[in-house]
């Protein structure tokens, strides 16, 4: 029992490890699932590693558990070293990736970088369970035994670790904590294996260490290889697939990983009860019946996949729009596609070890040659054959190598016959594992995979065109051109004369490209992704200008590239990133704000936008307090009036200086852009300030003692998904709330105001704008002009009582008595009077009373 007590906390620690060092190296890497790509493959290349050098020395040590608790000491120890060292040395490995490199530099810095940083530690984790597994091998004779339950055990503590790691270890105490705790972990077992095992030395314990040699070594070798390879294959694609469905949040990769080793456990924990019963004539016998049924099984979760939506809703369905719910939807979906596949995987792996013994193979050579092959599989799955060949010829091509595997005698069976045909069914006909949602009469414009996601543009049947990320994540439309114009022009038109300017990150571009046209400006656009830079060529095309030769896009991480470029801008302006998505959340961390800081020009402006109808108002705070922990001067501002997807935006000067009320009337009047800002509701310096609404002050206020978001601590990763799977309100009401908790001051602002009535005017226009808010709750849209008069009439009029200068409630309403004039001629008369006795200063309203006669 103690045995498998000690590989249960060693699984625990090692898993919680991988979350751990997952969610450090997103911090260098840019992007959760190359992080998961990297780190998967060094630990696994780590374990073969390990078990190659140090697993012959142990099983010919008279002492093997002072093997094992000298390995666990080290892996305490270097967890510790890398706790407080990952950030400076990750640091040297991202410059030495550049700030834009290729992919084949990349993708060959993260795999090796991550391998040799994590190299101490999983070495050592490859020698602890051969190590064990010679302790219980010299101690009860049952070798077969000893492995697959110190396996089970092993991977059952893996599952904790992960669940533990994710869900409460993380989120409590950070990074630097969780790997603490882990450490603690590793010493304690070091401990107790000292002090429980290191004294017994069984007289054989020196025999032990030799193996009789038998033919078929090289078959063994090789299928322990090859299924190595294959079942790292299938988690790589099969997560990659589901990334599709599930939320894709720090929470789903823990889930679906979980599901993954639960199977492999219990397939190891079954084989060890069946060992003891398994003849040794049987087993090649037993070897292919096994490769069959993976095979089979494989095809079967492959077929899974294509319900993976219907599943997912039925269990919502069923459970209800809870958090446990949607968790309980993504393990759902990782049953549906893991459980059987990883039950043969963990049964296959515990017989290919005990074959091999009997073959003269020792267990570390086994297991290092297994581990070895999986090492490769993140490269040569993720990275290229899933983005060439496609997620479903990707996962035809494993259950096909299963089947090869198999002895060709056995290829006569029912079920290798069945595998084979389904396969190829699949590999010609079925459709592809591409989940895109397409709505009547709509049709996918373009569709591609990549390393790290698959990238949509998908087109309504009113010709409106949607870019999506992993079909979950809508990175902007054609219809939105608007709102996301103003993204670019509030910051640009806030600074007095940019000359270069840098977007951190690009969606469908029209962000950046609204920018690039001010003739005096050149423009820096910075996307992770390869697939949305080509995506975001249909969006441009709705342009006046086909080129765009002062844009200049690249294909690069935003944190590396602000931390490895030395250039300096003007203005900066970071996307709103959906904070629950992968890696996001290290968007909105105080270092990355600081390396933001050190690329922005002394008098230089930075914006960084923020989603809130994808925020609660907690995380809000927590990326609050971190920008202000930076820019302490820093103010708020909306993007747009938007109820349904209001978008918050953090702004400051470098130099913490206020913005001054005339240059920002010469910046509006003498724009150099071939659309005046007032075509974006930009008139005058009343609209360009008004969309403020919060100072400083009330900034530090809101922020309060939240906690502050950091790489150690990413509180936004793992809080922000709260609301992705079960919203807690409703956009418009989150943006009334935040309006309620902010306020803003005009002596804290600006500076050199026309007059003295001028501030009061200000203060009067946000007062208005913020009626027109809570006014706006209640309307329910409607293409009766005559309907939606009766609704907005007064409370617009309201709004304009307060400050004639808003146009958002002028404009409708203008626009509502024109379209009434032909229907109603005395209600169109009324209500253009009335807009003229608000508003005596525009010409609007009297014109359109003109035209209407007498």
């Amino acid at each position: 029992m103690a045995p498998l007590l000690l590989m249960l906390a060693s699984g625990f620690a090692g898993l919680g490890y991988q979350i751990v060092w997952t969610q450090q190296s997103t911090l260098w890497l840019g992007h959760e699932t190359a992080a998961v790509l990297a780190v998967v493959a060094a630990f696994f290349g780590g374990l073969a590693l390990g078990a190659f050098a140090l697993a012959p020395r142990i099983m010919r040590s008279a002492r093997p558990a002072r093997w094992y608790a000298t390995c666990e000491a080290a892996i305490g120890l270097w967890s510790l070293v890398l706790a407080w060292g990952m950030a400076p040395v990750s640091g040297w490995l991202l410059e030495l990736t550049g700030a834009q490199p290729s992919a084949a530099w990349q993708w060959s810095v993260a795999f090796s970088g991550t391998f040799v940083l994590l190299l101490p530690a999983t070495a050592a984790m490859g020698a602890t369970l051969p190590a064990m597994q010679r302790v219980v091998m010299s101690m009860t004779r049952r070798n077969g035994t000893a492995i697959a339950a110190l396996y089970a055990a092993n991977t059952f503590g893996a599952v904790l670790g992960v669940l533990a790691a994710a869900f409460w270890l993380v989120p409590e105490f950070g990074l630097v904590r969780s790997a603490g705790v882990c450490a603690l972990l590793n010493l304690s077992c070091a401990v107790a294996a000292w002090l429980l095992f290191a004294d017994a030395a069984p007289p054989s314990a020196a025999a032990a260490g030799r193996t009789t040699a038998s033919p078929g070594r090289a078959t063994s070798r090789m299928l322990l290889a090859a299924s190595g390879l294959l079942g790292i294959g299938y988690e790589v694609v099969v997560v990659r697939v589901l990334s599709q469905v599930a939320e894709n949040t720090v929470y789903t990769y823990a889930l679906l990983l979980a599901v993954y080793l639960v199977g492999s456990a219990l397939g190891a924990a079954a084989y060890q009860r069946w060992v003891q019963r398994l003849d040794h004539a049987a087993r090649p016998r037993v070897t292919n019946r096994l490769l069959h049924a993976l095979a089979a099984a494989c095809v079967l979760g492959t077929v899974a996949l294509w319900t993976a939506p219907e599943l997912k809703a039925a269990v919502l369905q069923a459970l209800g729009p809870t958090l446990g719910a949607a968790l309980a939807a993504e393990a759902a979906l990782a049953a549906a596609a893991f459980l059987p596949p990883t039950l043969a995987m963990g049964a296959l792996f515990s017989h290919l070890c005990v074959d091999a013994g009997a073959r003269g193979i020792g267990f570390g050579q086994a297991l290092g040659v297994n581990t070895l092959a999986a090492s490769a599989a993140p490269l040569l799955f993720g990275v290229l054959l899933l983005p060439a060949a496609g997620p479903k010829l990707a996962l035809v091509v494993i259950a096909a190598g299963y089947l090869l595997l198999a002895a060709p005698p056995s290829w006569s069976s029912p079920v290798w016959f069945g595998s084979a045909a389904a396969a190829i069914a699949i590999a010609l006909w079925a459709p592809p594992l591409a989940f895109v949602e397409v709505p009547e009469g709509g049709r996918i414009v373009s569709y591609r995979d990549g390393a790290t996601a698959a990238v949509s543009v998908v087109e309504d049947a009113a010709g409106v065109a949607r870019l999506r990320i992993d079909n979950r994540q809508q990175e902007g439309s054609s219809a939105t051109r608007f709102a996301d114009a103003r993204q670019a022009l509030l910051p640009l038109l806030l600074h007095p004369g940019p000359r270069r300017a840098l977007f951190l990150g690009l969606g469908t571009g029209v962000t950046a490209a609204s920018a690039a046209e001010d003739a005096q400006l050149q423009v820096d656009a910075v996307e992770l992704l390869p697939e949305v830079i080509a995506a975001s060529a249909h969006f441009l095309r709705a342009f006046d200008e086909s080129e765009h030769p002062r844009l200049h896009v690249m294909a690069a991480d935003a944190r590396r590239f602000v931390r490895a470029s030395g250039e300096r801008y003007d203005l900066i302006v970071s996307d709103n990133f959906h904070p629950a998505r992968s890696g996001s959340g290290s968007l909105y961390t105080v270092e990355h704000f600081q390396a933001v800081r050190d690329r922005l020009a002394a008098d230089g402006v930075f914006c960084q936008w923020l989603p809130l109808h994808q925020l609660d108002l907690d995380t809000l705070r927590s990326i609050v307090r971190a920008y202000l922990a930076v820019y302490p001067n820093a103010s708020a501002m909306l993007a747009t009036n938007s109820l349904e997807t209001p978008v918050l935006g953090l702004v400051a000067r470098g130099d913490g200086a206020r913005f001054d009320v005339l240059r920002l009337r010469e910046r509006i009047a003498t724009a150099a852009l071939p659309r005046k800002p007032a075509a974006f509701g930009l008139d005058d310096e009343y609209a360009l300030l008004g969309s403020f609404v919060a100072g400083p002050s009330a900034l530090a206020r809101f922020a309060g003692d939240a906690a502050l978001n950091t790489d150690d601590r990413p509180i936004v990763a793992y809080r922000a998904p709260r609301i992705t799977y079960v919203a807690d309100s409703r956009p418009a009401d989150r943006l009334i709330a935040l309006l309620q908790a902010l306020s803003v001051e005009p002596r804290e602002l600006v500076d050199n105001a026309p007059d003295a009535a001028w501030p009061a005017g200000l203060a009067a226009y946000w007062s208005a704008r913020n009626r027109f808010l809570e006014a706006g709750r209640g309307v329910q849209p409607s293409a009766d002009v005559r309907r939606m008069l009766a609704q907005v009439r007064e409370p617009l009029l309201s709004v304009l009582r307060i400050s004639p200068d808003f146009r958002p409630a002028y404009d409708p309403l203008l626009r509502m008595a024109n379209a009434l004039a032909p229907h109603d001629p005395a209600g169109a008369r009324a209500l253009l009077l009335e807009l003229a006795r608000v508003q005596p200063a525009r010409s609007e309203a009297a014109q359109a009373l003109r035209a209407l006669g007498p």
